[in-house]
């Protein structure tokens, strides 16, 4: 499934970056040296909002009719795409998958959750975006 997000383009030259706006999604912006720049470089942006807002338990907008931006006038002489982003971004479901792990790493893992209420996978799944998060 693709989501697709209306993005308002603020015009730019050949001194100014184009910038980008996302309605839907406050405080999602993004900007590029050309028009195709900005649109793409909106993609990222979009996707690291919408992961942003997930990792800390947020609600994600769902997309607006592009026909229902235009019209507004804080966007007045803005160009006008339509963003599409996996919708897999979204989705929470578990899947299994099958990892290589050394069992004296592996019995450190079990030991560690186990002390702490916590399951092996919801172990590695913390462990995992923590890392992603902070580097």
């Amino acid at each position: 499934m693709k989501l697709k997000y209306p993005v308002a383009i603020e015009p730019g030259d050949e001194t100014t970056a184009f910038g980008v706006v996302v309605p839907d999604l406050p405080g999602c912006f993004s900007a590029g040296d050309t028009i195709d720049d900005a649109v793409e470089n909106s993609r990222e942006a979009i996707a690291l909002w919408i992961e942003t807002v997930m990792d800390s338990g947020g609600i994600i907008p769902a997309p607006g009719k592009l026909a229902d931006h235009v019209g507004n006038p804080e966007y007045s002489g803005w160009a006008w795409a339509v963003v599409d982003v996996d919708g897999a971004l979204l989705d929470d479901h578990s899947e299994r998958v099958n990892i290589s792990v050394p069992k004296r790493i592996l019995s450190r893992i079990d030991r560690f959750a186990s002390a702490h209420g916590e399951t092996r996978s919801g172990f590695l799944v913390n462990a995992a975006l923590e890392r992603i998060v902070n580097g």
